[in-house]
């Protein structure tokens, strides 16, 4: 039986689209499980005095904020202020942790993971507070 140069293409085309729906599979296969990983991430910080501690979700939105007792002797402006800067790193917590989780599973390298990775950077001001990140 001869062989056709129009064979041997053919055969390379078949190989190529077979090479590249094995790619897009993987892609996807990656996303979802990144998605699953992110889904379950959150982001906890506390002040260095524990009187204030907030949880961010995976999105960045604040889901619980516990004040201490002792939060009722210092003037409102200063508890005010801490909640917010308490909640910034909390939120960068939350952005470190979803850099590690694009990285363990899309790459941080590859054009998706530093799409995810740039996202989150976007939404997350760098924090410059002192306090606690709820790490033991």
């Amino acid at each position: 039986m001869a062989v056709f140069p129009e064979d041997a293409e053919l055969a390379a085309a078949d190989r190529w689209v077979d090479d590249w729906q094995e790619r897009i599979e993987r892609q996807a296969t990656q996303a979802r499980d990144l998605a699953e990983r992110v889904r379950g991430l959150t982001g906890t910080a506390r002040s260095r005095d524990g009187l204030v501690e907030v949880t961010v979700s995976s999105s960045g939105a604040l889901t619980e904020l516990r004040l201490a007792e002792g939060i009722r002797r210092r003037p409102a402006a200063d508890t005010a202020q801490q909640i917010m800067e308490v909640l910034g790193v909390a939120t960068a917590q939350l952005a470190e942790r979803v850099t590690q989780a694009t990285a363990e599973t899309l790459g941080a390298d590859s054009p998706a993971g530093r799409a995810v990775i740039e996202s989150y950077a976007r939404r997350v001001p760098p924090s410059t507070e002192r306090a606690d990140d709820g790490r033991p």
